[in-house]
This record gives structure tokens, sequence and C-alpha cells, in this order.
């Protein structure tokens, strides 16, 4: 079973991320914007990845 702390350690930068992207695309039209999407993005894929690779780890 998760832990909580492992959980929301998890969460919150796929949180942070999805609120980045979501800005970031109404924004589109603007650098910032722009670099809220790609910030966003890679947050999320960061934990992703970062939680496959713990997990090939054991």
């Amino acid at each position: 079973m998760i832990s909580m702390s492992s959980f929301h350690a998890m969460l919150i930068p796929l949180l942070i991320g999805m609120i980045l992207l979501a800005t970031g695309f109404n924004f589109r039209d603007k650098p910032v914007g722009v670099f809220g999407m790609w910030v966003g993005m890679l947050l999320i894929l960061g934990t992703v990845v970062y939680k496959i690779l713990a997990k090939l780890a054991e």
C-alpha cells in the first residue's frame, strides 16, 4: 500500500503541473503562457519518470 506522504509527494507536482498547463493554454499567445505549458509538462513528465525509475529500482 502506498503511504500518504508518498502519495502527496506525487500528487502535488501533478496538480501544479496540470494547473500550469491549463493556465498556460489560456495564455498561449503570450510567451509566459508557453513557458507555463512547458513547466507544467515537465513537472508531470518528471513525476511520472521518477515513479517509474523508483519502481524499477525496487
